[in-house]
């Protein structure tokens, strides 16, 4: 059994700051799950770019206010508390937030801890055992 606690995760360098956005993640592929686990905090005024072409992600929103742009279909989908999204085709996409929001998201294959968007808005592919 794994017990993990937000604030502790928070503090450790299962913690990933970037530009934009801050992911404690709570999974890891080393925890042998077979997905990642990540609250993520997504600033106020936030346009991020992202496209993970290695990785199927869903995000439920916690809490705040944004948006998610599909860049192949030009829908906008208001996201707000309670609302899931799954970017089950390595979606191409922008998350706008209008305020603050706090994120729960999984990624498959599970990522493995320090990784930030590369230029494509993507995350490295699994590396294979580990």
């Amino acid at each position: 059994m794994i017990i993990r606690e937000l604030e502790t995760t928070r503090g450790s360098d299962r913690n990933v700051v970037s530009k934009g956005w801050e992911s404690a993640r709570m999974l890891l592929k080393q925890d042998g799950m077979g997905f990642s686990f990540h609250i993520t905090t997504i600033r106020a005024g936030a346009q991020l770019p992202m496209c993970y072409r290695h990785h199927l992600e869903a995000v439920y929103c916690l809490s705040g206010d944004g948006s998610v742009h599909d860049l192949a279909t030009g829908e906008i989908h208001p996201v707000r508390e309670g609302v899931l999204y799954a970017l089950n085709k390595n979606d191409d996409h922008v998350l706008f937030a209008n305020t603050e929001m706090q994120m729960a998201c999984v990624f498959n294959p599970p990522l493995t801890g320090g990784e930030v968007h590369d230029e494509t808005g993507a995350y490295p592919p699994d590396k294979g055992p580990g």
